[in-house]
């Protein structure tokens, strides 16, 4: 397995006149957990739309788990997960349905699907809710069961795109614990979040601000490198920059 798990050349996307993504170069390690942190319009979900190859790059080149998304975008999606704050989960379903139908969806068959269930039902702890209906879950229990689902197959790169939105703060803390565990597997996890001390807990950071790359480093180098004190204090002050701007 490569020690790079992604790699982005000035990557960038246009819609029209609005450009969300520009000129964005990464490398990313495997095994790390990674955040993309910035404000609402930054340019961090149409990020890890590209990587996941659901949206081609405009310009530049993306390689997630050895495959350009731009040249091979269906075989990236073999090779990850995707998880988001919605979970895409079905409620009249149990947990154990969902696992089983996602299982499914992924290729798993027979033997190879029913050890997969069970060792990812003991890796989150599921055991004890497998019948009971999705829609009946917590949140916390909602959130696990939809990371069980993006972890059916495997991936050797999972994108979470804002997972612990409207999550209890006991559930956010479980969930990080969870995902520092797939970091030490080799499992490379991409994590989009609001939360300060989440981002706290990434190994780096990307901060973005209208799709540029503000500041890239450990969470104290990245707060060092806006003006900040701490990461809560450097996203203030980009924030800022960002009102001083539209004002002019």
């Amino acid at each position: 397995m490569s020690a790079v798990a992604v790699e982005t050349r000035h990557l960038t996307r246009n819609f029209g006149p609005l450009v969300a993504v520009r000129d964005l170069n990464l490398t990313i390690a495997t095994g790390e957990v990674f955040g993309l942190l910035g404000p609402n319009g930054s340019g961090k979900t149409t990020t890890i739309r590209m990587l996941c190859g659901l949206i081609a790059p405009t310009e530049g080149t993306a390689i997630v788990a050895g495959v350009d998304v731009r040249e091979s975008p269906d075989k990236i999606k073999a090779l990850i997960g995707y998880m988001s704050q919605r979970f895409g989960l079905y409620e009249d379903l149990t947990v154990a349905e969902n696992m089983d139908f996602y299982g499914g969806i992924y290729g798993l068959e027979g033997p190879s699907r029913r050890g997969r269930i069970a060792d990812v039902v003991a890796f989150l702890g599921l055991d004890r809710r497998l019948n009971q209906l999705a829609g009946t879950l917590s949140g916390g229990w909602k959130q696990r069961l939809g990371l069980a689902c993006a972890l059916m197959h495997q991936p050797r790169v999972l994108f979470l795109d804002e997972p612990t939105a409207g999550v209890d703060p006991a559930a956010r803390r479980g969930f990080w614990q969870t995902i520092k565990q797939l970091g030490e597997r080799g499992t490379t996890v991409i994590v989009t979040t609001h939360y300060m001390d989440e981002a706290g807990r990434c190994g780096r950071l990307a901060l973005l601000s209208h799709g540029h790359l503000i500041a890239l480093g450990t969470p104290d180098e990245v707060a060092r490198q806006v003006g900040g004190e701490d990461l809560e204090d450097a996203f203030i002050i980009l924030q800022r920059r960002d009102e001083q701007e539209q004002d002019v």
